[in-house]
């Protein structure tokens, strides 16, 4: 064999090597509960060997040094993610249910692209209500639901959802949320003191060894409950480790975009359920092989959770919907930049137990604007941080340490405004808010923030261009309080379990553009129940209504309902849902069908 053929073949051989650009590629989205950016390797932890797989992972992925997610508590920053619009054009702005929401879920796009879509954990947190489309709801297996905090669990939930999307000759979209190093941490708990905790981090970090963060304080107390976060952040490397051997045993690896972040900062005081820097920032990194550059570290780009699923939705090639806050980073992904992008906007409204503290910031590289109208000093923040070690170490000690005194007063009081130098001053312990040297950049801020509000249609705006006005903050605050407080008092009267008997719905497979898609409920409604009211509504694949048809039955029997497809409907696949009941948010019972793929 002469030297042009045998270099032939090692360019082939090499060319073979180098992953190539899937054409429909495979998504895993895989998040961390309540960990710190800096809390990872690869993102400058400064104790050694608390995330060593998610620390290989950066060495194959591309990592982003400015993102941020919108919100610091977890119901509604993953409603963000895989919505992408803000809290306030969701209507999850808590930990509250959504029932009729009228825009799409990257589940709903998904699902109409082909996909294959399954979440394993968070599942109440993830979509604005529920029950809601997903293919498999992968924490449970084989009717046992899967321990949170144990790593095996993972890998056996990301083998079943791959497989089920393989039997379905589908790519699949699986949401991978690992719990940890959310409460209970490691060894913590109810039973801890008389029952060993079972799942045992790779690595047990001790009160001596931990590093204390700059906006925390040196305490035995403080570094106790480190040694038990940390713990939890190895654990939860740990079951990334899992989650991602199930991906590579799959053989699927170089076919899937594989995406990592956190949904807020770490469960203690300055950083979870609040807008500064180690509130947000989030150790974002995508792996896509063919196109992200192993190793590749972005330092120039802004990007946030809000943009997420409208780069999934970019790289799929699906027509975006109407009514997305965020945008698709795909183009960075690419190693382009994108333009006018220089801030990220975050929100804060309410905490798990309907306390509203509403909050806003604008945050660019360097800087940091915050606005936080709940601030009267006479309001004390209310979060689930102050169950913490931390906390009530902070608690005593302000009682002979002045400077502990003043964070206390800042965390539970706040002040209405506060501007920070992020690069100088990461952990935000001197407020710039009436520094003269710093007039210019907090004007751009200020104006910066005014321009969110207005494009987003956020409803707090009158709020913040009457900031100096006292008493228009807190009467802002109070009403919003009194709509939180009238939502939780109509959760006291629950609707009863709804019964998955009253109908059931059939709907065809196929369905030829300018035909109709018809409907059949079969119902069987007991007397007590008398006449009832059907509500079926006809969905393009995005999730979008097209038309809804009313009809009115009662006991057992039949209803037939037909929706004509027109070149209106632009989506190559439609879907049916119906509830029974005079509206969604008291329904006795509420399916979906479909999709109905459309031939044209």
């Amino acid at each position: 064999m002469n030297r042009l053929c045998v270099g032939f073949l090692l360019f082939l051989a090499c060319r073979a090597l180098v992953p190539t650009e899937a054409a429909t590629p495979n998504f895993l989205i895989i998040t961390v509960d309540d960990m710190n950016c800096d809390s990872v390797g690869a993102f400058g932890c400064k104790l050694a060997e608390t995330t060593p797989a998610i620390d290989r992972f950066a060495a194959r992925s591309m990592r982003f040094q400015h993102a941020h997610v919108q919100v610091g508590n977890c119901y509604p920053s993953r409603n963000v993610m895989l919505s992408g619009r803000y809290p306030h054009n969701t209507g999850v702005e808590g930990f509250y249910q959504v029932k009729d929401a009228d825009y799409p879920h990257l589940v709903d796009l998904m699902k109409g692209a082909g996909y294959f879509v399954g979440i394993r954990g968070k599942v109440s947190h993830s979509t604005p209500y529920q029950p809601y489309a997903w293919d498999a709801d992968l924490t449970v297996i084989d009717g046992q639901t899967q321990d949170m905090k144990n790593a095996e669990s993972y890998y056996r939930s990301t083998k079943r959802g791959i497989e089920l999307a393989d039997q379905q000759g589908k790519p699949f979209c699986l949401n991978v949320n690992i719990s940890d190093p959310h409460k209970p941490f490691y060894a913590t708990g109810k039973k801890s003191e008389t029952i060993p905790d079972p799942n045992v981090p790779s690595r047990v970090f001790t009160p001596d060894e931990v590093p204390i963060p700059g906006f925390l304080f040196d305490h035995p107390d403080v570094r106790r409950e480190l040694a038990q976060y940390y713990s939890s952040v190895r654990r939860a490397d740990d079951c990334f480790a899992a989650v991602m051997n199930a991906l590579q045993e799959s053989g699927q690896e170089q076919e899937t975009v594989v995406i990592f972040l956190s949904d807020h900062g770490m469960p203690l005081p300055f950083a979870k359920t609040a807008l500064w820097n180690h509130s947000t920032r989030t150790p974002l990194m995508v792996r896509w092989p063919g196109v992200t550059k192993p190793g590749s570290v972005n330092e120039t780009e802004m990007v946030s959770a809000v943009d997420l699923t409208p780069t999934i939705v970019d790289i799929v090639g699906i027509d975006p919907p109407d009514g997305f806050d965020g945008r698709s980073f795909a183009p960075v992904l690419h190693g382009q930049s994108q333009l006018d992008r220089e801030m990220v906007y975050k929100i804060y409204n309410e905490n798990s137990g309907g306390n509203r503290s509403p909050m806003r910031s604008v945050q660019s590289k360097r800087f940091g604007y915050l606005f936080n109208p709940w601030s009267d000093g006479k309001r004390v923040f209310k979060t689930a941080t102050q169950g913490t070690l931390t906390y009530r170490a902070m608690n005593e000690m302000a009682k002979s340490d002045p400077l502990i005194a003043q964070r206390l007063a800042l965390f539970q009081h706040g002040v209405p405004e506060e501007f920070y130098d992020y690069e100088n001053d990461p952990d935000a312990l001197h407020n710039l808010i009436d520094d003269p040297a710093y007039t210019d950049e907090l004007k751009r801020h200020r104006q910066a923030m005014q321009q969110f509000m207005e494009q987003s249609g956020d409803p707090i705006l009158p709020v913040f261009l009457n900031r100096d006005d006292d008493d228009a903050r807190s009467e802002y605050v109070d009403q919003v309080q009194a709509q939180s407080d009238a939502r939780r008092s109509n959760r006291k009267n629950p609707k009863p379990r709804q019964n998955q008997k009253l109908f059931s719905m059939s709907t065809p497979t196929l369905s030829q553009t300018g035909d109709t898609v018809s409907v059949e409920i079969h119902h069987d409604l007991p007397r007590s129940l008398s006449g009832q009211t059907f509500h079926v509504t006809l969905k393009d694949a995005s999730g979008k209504r097209i038309e809804r048809v009313l009809r009115t039955a009662s006991g057992a029997g039949t209803i037939e309902v037909s929706f004509t497809i027109d070149s209106s409907v632009k989506t190559d696949s439609v879907s049916v849902s119906a509830f029974v009941g005079e509206e969604f948010s008291n329904n006795l019972l509420h399916r979906t069908e479909g999709p109905v793929k459309l031939i044209r």
